[in-house]
């Protein structure tokens, strides 16, 4: 679908503005969305302001909404506690696990003026919900994964009240909607060099961060305990005024069993920022975008009436199946163990075959998972993929898992790695037993 317009991350904001001023100067929205036209009726604006996207109008269903419809409703509530407000009530509510915390240690995010090394902002994560909290703060923020719209952010004041509620932020798609996100309203995760303050040193360059990333260039700006054997990594470090490296724990940067001495936790759930939940995170966020995205594209394609097999949706296609099977993921070198528990949480859900087997089981030796087919293949967003472009994903996966995907980069994908995931869909997803044999 080429009628929509994408846009750089560096212009993204700029032209935002440009299409707003011209809405107000055409004096109504209607006159605004006939401008993002051009002479033939195609559409050139702004991938999530097309009608059949609407990200901001449409009402959302993400689990924070449903949450935040359950305590308008009064068949919820969350309690408020001293040092952490509402953060664990709220990790409760969204079964969000205290273990997958994750710790940013550089001025990043909407609240950057209050965080710090001395003073981390906590991130805890499920399959489809952050929750991002830093001592002291007067809010916490969190992001939802919208099984149709994509990434909704929202915040919650940090203030014991009567009637808890969250608030959407829209302002947060400055940054959440860019070329790293797909230009859609996206995760993101960024590897940084950060001064001894946390204020970021990007001459020294970065990364945006997913599955395909060498272990040596993840995890700059934040704390990274665990096991990662002979790999190296960009965490637990600040740069001094000679652009060095510094280390924050007191034992070396790398395989950090513990934070202590490095920073003060107290008031935080958890002393750990554990490397196999980074990991497994780094993965999710891109899985998420291109689900979006690909969604995105067909629902577009319908309302133009343009068909939804076009190369565009077919590419993205392609580009959905190749990371859902790790075909490009970066090789672990000596393995990576963590100690908050996570591994052994994220291990035990999903489903499972007859033979006990899941696409969450970990193998964290030499790859992140022991069966590579990505565990999103279950998410809100897959089952929300308009059908025709469902099946074909299926398809797709049949090509490449049958041996005929056509380029040597999916010779890493094993006989027995490919059998084992066709048995387990087949299993635990009864639509694709049509289509993957």
């Amino acid at each position: 679908m080429r009628n929509v317009a994408i846009v750089q991350p560096e212009s993204a904001a700029r032209r935002r503005l440009f299409l707003v001023a011209a809405v107000v100067a055409c004096g109504t929205v209607a006159t605004g969305l006939a401008f993002q036209r051009d002479s033939k009726g195609a559409w050139v604006g702004l991938l999530d302001e097309h009608p059949a996207i609407e990200y901001t109008t449409r009402p959302p269903r993400d689990r924070i909404a449903e949450l935040n419809r359950a305590l308008d409703a009064g068949q919820a509530s969350l309690t408020f506690e001293p040092q952490t407000g509402y953060l664990r009530s709220v990790l409760r509510a969204l079964q969000v696990p205290v273990e997958s915390q994750m710790l940013v240690l550089s001025r990043t995010g909407v609240q950057r003026l209050v965080t710090s090394p001395a003073n981390p902002r906590a991130l805890y994560y499920n399959d489809a919900v952050a929750v991002g909290f830093i001592r002291g703060s007067p809010f916490l923020e969190l992001v939802a994964h919208d099984p149709e719209q994509g990434a909704v952010f929202y915040t919650i004041n940090q203030r014991d009240t009567p009637r808890p509620a969250f608030s959407r932020q829209t302002a947060c798609l400055t940054c959440h909607v860019a070329a790293t996100t797909l230009e859609v309203p996206g995760f993101m995760t960024r590897s940084l060099r950060t001064a001894p303050d946390g204020n970021l040193k990007l001459r020294l360059g970065s990364h945006h961060v997913d599955h395909r990333t060498p272990i040596a260039q993840r995890w700059g700006g934040w704390f990274v305990t665990g096991r990662h054997g002979r790999m190296p990594h960009l965490g637990n470090v600040v740069t001094n005024a000679a652009d060095a490296p510094v280390s924050l724990v007191p034992g070396g940067a790398l395989n950090a069993r513990t934070l202590d001495g490095a920073v003060d936790l107290s008031g935080y759930l958890s002393g750990h920022s554990d490397v196999v939940a980074l990991a497994v995170f780094d993965h999710q966020t891109r899985a998420l975008n291109l689900l979006t995205r690909l969604a995105w594209e067909a629902r577009v394609a319908a309302h133009e009436g343009t068909p939804v097999d076009s190369p565009m949706v077919n590419g993205l296609v392609t580009d959905l199946v190749d990371y859902l099977l790790f075909v490009d993921e970066a090789p672990l070198d000596g393995g990576l163990r963590g100690g908050s528990g996570f591994a052994e949480w994220f291990s035990a859900q999903g489903v499972r075959d007859v033979r006990g087997r899941s696409l969450h089981q970990l193998d964290l030796d030499t790859r992140l998972l022991r069966y590579p087919c990505s565990y999103t293949i279950y998410s809100p967003a897959f089952e929300a993929l308009p059908p025709p472009v469902k099946i074909a994903v299926f398809r797709r996966l049949q090509q490449v898992l049958s041996g005929a995907g056509g380029a040597p980069k999916y010779a890493r994908l094993s006989a027995s790695d490919r059998q084992a995931v066709r048995e387990i869909l087949r299993a635990t997803r009864p639509d694709a037993v049509e289509f993957i044999h």
